[in-house]
């Protein structure tokens, strides 16, 4: 992949990738918070506003961004609010102009949950399990898994050979085999089901106003325990965290059955994601954004907070699994 993948998606290149699809800009747009992709507000003659998605480069397949907005299209059918891509007259949701893959959504606005107030817990859960009753139609057949080798091995590794001062290679390296080790026994204990899930459920993606919730950006789906939609939401000390599970799962059991078994995923999930996040930055520090976004990645100093990071991850892991009352 070029080290600039967006090099040449130019305001004039986006504008008119937007009009090949049958729409007058009147000019005005505006770049949305995103990294993996480009996302952009784009002004719209007498309508309203659009959101243009740009797809990194190689990053998916065809087939694997057309299971995305198959399954977004899936939950909006059924009235749950995600947001899916835009379909033009022959039914098309993926589009291409000049090298660039782009889809196009409805603009919707809002802010993040308030995860302090059990209320919008109890919805949250709620919506998730309506997310979920869809989500068990069918499985993915294209897009990829989360596991512990593709979030957690390949994670290591990749840190390992390419970013890991040499001061701090043989305590990463112990550490991340003793971490992945007791992630594994996790899942060999659990065995979890696999299904279609959000994936990256954060209140970044969250989108609230008033009574309406929106999720949005399924960009990150993918197989995975239903837990992965979850724990997320968790956070604070021990007796917190049981707190906002119980309001979640109560919402959740209305529309989907909670499985109590994958309790003990959630710390194991929980350190997945971090070591796959700075794997994540680490991918993607060539590109030019990233440096911009991220100036405190890859110091000593941040390696040093990451290895600690872990180790408290492997003690938690050590501890009981959290439960719902």
């Amino acid at each position: 992949m070029s080290e600039k993948p967006y090099e040449h998606l130019s305001p004039d290149l986006i504008l008119d990738a937007v009009e090949a699809q049958g729409y007058r800009c009147d000019g005005r747009y505006s770049t949305l918070n995103s990294y993996e992709n480009r996302v952009f507000q784009i002004g719209i003659e007498d309508a309203e506003p659009l959101i243009a998605k740009f797809y990194r480069p190689q990053r998916w397949t065809d087939e694997q961004i057309l299971e995305e907005h198959r399954f977004s299209w899936q939950l909006a059918d059924r009235d749950i609010p995600a947001v899916p891509p835009k379909q033009n007259d022959n039914g098309d949701t993926l589009f291409e102009f000049k090298t660039f893959r782009f889809s196009l959504y409805q603009r919707k606005g809002g802010h993040a949950p308030a995860l302090d107030d059990m209320d919008s817990l109890f919805q949250l859960g709620r919506l998730v399990g309506r997310i979920h009753s869809v989500a068990l139609i069918e499985p993915f057949k294209h897009r990829p898994m989360l596991s512990v080798e593709t979030f957690g091995d390949s994670s290591a590794e990749f840190l390992l050979e390419n970013f890991i001062p040499s001061s701090l290679r043989i305590p990463y390296q112990t550490l991340t085999s003793d971490l992945l080790a007791s992630i594994r026994q996790r899942f060999d204990q659990v065995k979890p089901a696999y299904q279609r899930v959000h994936g990256d459920c954060h209140v970044g993606n969250i989108l609230w106003r008033g009574d309406e919730v929106h999720f949005v950006d399924l960009d990150d789906s993918r197989m995975a325990p239903a837990m992965q939609d979850i724990w997320m939401f968790l956070s604070g000390s021990r007796d917190a965290q049981q707190r906002q599970l119980s309001e979640l799962v109560e919402g959740y059991n209305e529309f989907c059955d909670f499985d109590p078994r994958q309790l003990p995923l959630v710390e194991a999930l929980r350190s997945l994601r971090i070591m796959y996040y700075s794997a994540w930055l680490a991918r993607r520090w060539e590109d030019p954004a990233f440096p911009k976004a991220f100036p405190w990645f890859n110091s000593e100093r941040y390696w040093a907070e990451h290895i600690l990071e872990l180790r408290e991850q492997l003690a938690l892991l050590n501890e009981p699994p959290l439960e719902v009352f």
